[in-house]
């Protein structure tokens, strides 16, 4: 899920208000280069409206001037040290600045909690989301391999968002704790009535300050969660730290043809498959299955993805797959 737009957010300034969003309207009509000029006169107003130098960079770019949207997205980034609109992101886009910069929790908690109410149906009707299905059935094969029954004790359920992982679960497991940095998106897996428990957190604080009770899980999954994480390292070595010792940790990434981390145009992260089975070597997990698959479509496109189950490298070890 790409931004979708700066929100307002007011400058203090009763006149640069007025002005900003009658630059909005503007660009409503599709007079960009209108909007872009009372945007230039709103920063002269206001020069630290980190807002309005957001929509500037953004009509800039879409006007194809590169130099200048660099320009507001930096003058946006340098007036919000919390990155609330994603100007980071948007540098690293147009080739400025860090190349994978990690996305703020401001950021990620204001662009779920815009897109709670209409989250479920975008996905599974828009996008052909199946990432919960897919996770469900490469562990259903991965517990056959093994011959164990298709049954936890207790699952975690990393960025749960509206629930689409636990109803994919709830069948299988005892004990279901999920955890969202949206109060939005927890409010609505919450009307679903599917967790025992709901957390209100960042993933790192659940995983490394004892948020979950020091509860150890015989699951953990992450369905579409790692495309708004660079560093996958910190949250893997942190799923170690909760998962029983014959756990399985079962997640999705949008993936590449090449190694490392990449910032794709959707300002969503792929993870090349390389990088992915190096990191779960370094910390001390190893793959069980890795999979190639469309977990959801872009544009009516398949986004290319990896679908894994993994493991402790000290349990008893299935043979890894990879396949397609």
């Amino acid at each position: 899920m790409a931004d979708t737009g700066p929100l307002f957010v007011s400058s203090g300034d009763l006149i640069a208000d007025r002005r900003y969003k009658w630059a909005l309207d503007q660009a409503a009509r599709g007079d960009f280069g209108g909007a872009a000029d009372v945007l230039l006169q709103t920063v002269e107003l206001a020069p630290r409206f980190a807002t309005a130098w957001f929509a500037l960079g953004a009509i800039r770019d879409r006007l194809g001037d590169r130099s200048g949207a660099i320009a507001a997205f930096e003058r946006a980034r340098d007036a919000d040290s919390q990155d609330y609109h994603g100007a980071r992101l948007h540098l690293a886009r147009l080739g400025a600045g860090d190349a994978t910069p990690a996305m703020s929790e401001t950021y990620v908690r204001r662009l779920f909690d815009q897109y709670a109410a209409r989250y479920d149906t975008a996905l599974t009707e828009r996008l052909a989301y199946r990432g919960p299905v897919l996770l469900r059935e490469a562990i259903e094969k991965t517990m056959q391999t093994a011959q164990r029954q298709l049954h936890f004790g207790s699952m975690l359920d990393l960025g749960c968002g509206t629930g689409l992982g636990g109803a994919a679960f709830r069948a299988v497991v005892d004990r279901l704790v999920g955890v969202d940095l949206s109060p939005a998106m927890v409010a609505q897996a919450a009307a679903k009535d599917l967790y025992n428990r709901l957390i209100t957190a960042d993933l790192m604080s659940v995983l490394s300050d004892g948020t979950a009770d020091a509860e150890k899980f015989d699951l953990v999954i992450a369905a579409d969660v790692f495309v708004y994480v660079s560093n996958l390292a910190p949250i893997m070595a942190g799923v170690t730290r909760v998962l029983s010792a014959g756990g399985l940790f079962a997640f999705t990434v949008e993936t590449h043809s090449d190694d490392g981390v990449k910032l794709l145009p959707t300002l969503r992260y792929a993870h090349g498959e390389p990088y992915v089975r190096r990191v779960l070597a370094e910390v001390g997990l190893a793959p069980a299955s890795i999979a190639k698959a469309a977990v959801r479509s872009e544009k009516g496109v398949p986004v290319d993805s990896l679908v894994v189950v993994a493991q402790p490298s000290t349990a008893v070890q299935l043979p890894a797959s990879s396949h397609a």
